[in-house]
């Protein structure tokens, strides 16, 4: 089974000290009295109680990025992410709903299990996808189910919330597409906040703000509880795992051999399609 869970022990280097200080000695001229002190204390009070409530408004995260951002996602505008254009012409005219892509009636369900931190489900999802959906998914033969998932931590989770907020405007799967195309090395913190504004600002039509302010709502925290126990029940371990079978039929697991095995996804479909 592929698997995304490969540790690459890379690290950043450490951050220099600043210089120890150092005292130039003497004695001082003179000492505040208690008034002025007690003042300065006032005014410092309040210059904390002022930060304290900034932090506890936007959640200790810095809203400079927000106001920046478009309204309405586009890959034509300043802040898209290369290949947003490509993968808005890749999804355009498919059927997408929630985490659903393809046709209702398609007679083949395909259910991909990915982590959008995992370096091996970029490579599947830039390598094999992009024909997978061409041949079999516009042509209404194949459904696919994505199921976002994070095993590779910090990042990965704001990653899957984010493409479960994108799910609720039906845009899940472009979203992804454009950070898979602009993934950074795994566990080095790329996948920050500043990374999911500009991939929904690539999407067409996504509403950039109501994506931030869904992906930390208790109802995607829940569907992000509800892929962990699916994996769990399909016992996966990695990503990416890719099961296929006759839609409303039991499902099985593709064995790839890496993230660029069409091969084996193809005879699978090929043989459900039978």
């Amino acid at each position: 089974m592929a698997s995304g869970k490969k540790s690459r022990e890379a690290r950043r280097a450490a951050a220099a000290k600043p210089p120890p200080f150092q005292s130039k000695g003497g004695t001082r001229a003179r000492t505040a009295s208690p008034k002025v002190l007690g003042i300065a204390a006032g005014v410092v009070l309040v210059i904390v109680a002022v930060v304290l409530g900034v932090v506890l408004l936007t959640g200790g995260k810095s809203s400079s990025s927000r106001t920046t951002l478009p309204a309405v996602g586009s890959p034509t505008n300043a802040v898209a992410l290369p290949g947003a254009a490509d993968v808005q012409a890749m999804y355009k005219g498919i059927p997408q709903k929630g985490l659903l892509l393809g046709s209702a009636f398609a007679p083949v369900k395909m259910v991909t299990y990915i982590d959008l931190q995992c370096p091996i489900c970029q490579e599947f999802e830039t390598t094999v996808m992009p024909d997978i959906i061409q041949k079999y998914v516009r042509t209404g033969k194949v459904q696919v189910e994505v199921r976002p998932w994070s095993i590779l931590g910090v990042d990965s989770t704001r990653g899957q919330h984010a493409m479960l907020a994108a799910a609720k405007q039906n845009k899940a799967f472009n979203f992804a597409s454009v950070l898979y195309d602009n993934q950074g090395t795994e566990q080095t913190g790329w996948l920050n906040d500043d990374m999911v504004g500009k991939a929904a600002a690539s999407v067409a039509g996504l509403r950039v703000q109501q994506l931030l302010t869904d992906r930390n709502s208790s109802t995607v925290k829940k569907q992000a509880a509800n892929v962990a126990a699916q994996a769990q029940a399909d016992q996966v371990s990695g990503t990416p795992t890719v099961l296929v079978g006759k839609s409303g039929g039991k499902l099985v697991y593709v064995p790839l051999q890496n993230g660029g095995d069409e091969t084996a996804l193809v005879e699978a479909l090929s043989n459900a399609l039978k």
